[in-house]
């Protein structure tokens, strides 16, 4: 594995005056952005959004935008921009331009696109995976895009390069390519690193990409997104899921603070965190559900801090729902919803089949009283947000989706394979 090294730093002359403008911004507004992958608190919900339930290419379409090249990385959004990232292929074989988009959100049209890197990528990857399948992030002054392999690079807000990171190449299990996403913990950018070589979880100055520390992880490829917890006592943890063991870090150093084994084979599904508990969860080859008191220190396997766990009907490439005390979850890729007790784990539906919901790797949102799930093939069921499975709407946008939409104000943004749509009533 290639020494973590800065290859690129660029200051801007107004770099102070815009820190201080935009992070008291980020202080005011970050409750009511889409600023990450799954939304302000990383569990796929939105306390302010009010987005429509019906929608498609001829109801409440506010506007479509066509995106060059692939990507199944999710939108993220802040004020009145959108962010997506996309791998472009070029005229010579197995190279790619890998780029970053900024989307107005009034009209969609693109305000800037920066190429970030032009690359071969050194593996293949699966027929359903790109090569920008991590989405961004955004704390209202920059705007962090990450391509594994090929780079991590932070931009100013208005599309500026700032600095650019290059951790190395990873070596990914069976060729399936690369997806972790980065995410934003105050002052740092926590970025996983997890496969068949030698696995870590980074932890960057978000300003400067300089890092602030790096743990080991004992884990092979696990394609899961960090979740930042607070456990009872006010301090912050990381959550990572992984083959070997679900584990929490401290923050502020790293440090390993609880693991606990169960998981199921190459994990892909992100935690997800309310009141001092975590819920992670697995479903390739095995299933796996297990809420763990953020109190707990140490090996959690059989002891009180594992409040509840359940091996069946769990997801594998999206990942929970949890909203309004209840977790939302496929089982595997199938579609097929669960919907739990988060506090007790107490099913109140399971493996319920909801027609137009068949294939799934986009994670289920929430917002206003309303779930959306979406299908591969381009569907989006609306159902409400209750112990009880009752189907609102069900609308088609007309091609194929893989990326998690985002949520805010009157708007819900949908990736698809071809175009970001925009849906509003």
């Amino acid at each position: 594995m290639t020494i973590p090294h800065l290859f690129s730093t660029v200051f801007l002359s107004t770099w102070g005056l815009a820190i201080g403008f935009s992070c008291f911004a980020c202080a005011q507004d970050s409750d009511t952005q889409w600023a990450q992958w799954r939304g302000p608190l990383g569990n796929g919900t939105s306390t302010s959004a009010k987005p429509p339930a019906q929608f498609g290419p001829a109801k409440n379409l506010k506007w479509k935008t066509q995106i060059p090249g692939q990507g199944s990385s999710s939108p993220v959004v802040w004020g009145q921009k959108v962010f997506v990232t996309s791998a472009v292929a070029t005229q010579n074989r197995n190279e790619f331009e890998f780029r970053v988009y900024c989307i107005d959100r009034l009209n969609g049209k693109i305000l800037w696109e920066q190429k970030a890197t032009t690359a071969s990528p050194h593996e293949g990857t699966h027929e359903t995976n790109g090569f920008a399948s991590a989405s961004p992030c955004t704390d209202g002054a920059m705007l962090y895009a990450c391509f594994g392999s090929r780079g991590l690079f932070a931009y100013s807000i208005d599309g500026k390069l700032v600095w650019s990171r290059d951790l190395g190449d990873m070596q990914i299990r069976n060729g399936f390519g690369e997806g972790s996403s980065p995410t934003l913990a105050g002052d740092l950018l926590i970025v996983p690193w997890d496969h068949e070589g030698p696995s870590m979880l980074y932890a960057l100055d978000k300003k400067t990409g300089n890092t602030v520390w790096e743990t080991k992880r004992d884990e092979p490829t696990c394609w899961a997104t960090p979740h930042v917890a607070q456990d009872p006592q006010g301090n912050m943890q990381i959550i990572m899921n992984g083959q070997t063991a679900a584990r929490g870090y401290d923050l502020k150093t790293g440090k390993e603070l609880w693991q606990c084994g169960g998981q199921t084979q190459r994990p892909c599904a992100s935690a997800v965190s309310s009141q001092g508990v975590a819920y992670v969860a697995s479903g390739f080859r095995g299933s796996y559900i297990g809420a763990f008191d953020l109190e707990g220190r140490g090996k959690l396997d059989s002891s009180k801090h594992v409040l509840w766990s359940q091996n069946k009907d769990t997801p594998d490439v999206a990942s929970p729902l949890l909203t309004n005390g209840r977790l939302y979850y496929y089982k595997e890729k199938t579609g097929l919803l669960t919907c739990v007790e988060a506090k007790t784990g107490k099913t109140l539906y399971a493996a319920s089949r909801i027609a137009g919901v068949s294939r799934t790797y986009a994670s289920p949102v929430a917002a206003d009283g309303r779930i959306y799930l979406t299908d591969r093939g381009g569907s989006v069921v609306v159902i409400e947000d209750s112990p009880e499975l009752k189907v609102l709407a069900t609308n088609d946008v007309g091609e194929g989706v893989d990326a998690t939409p985002a949520l805010v104000d009157r708007e819900i943004l949908i990736r698809g394979e071809k175009h970001l749509f925009c849906f509003e009533e």
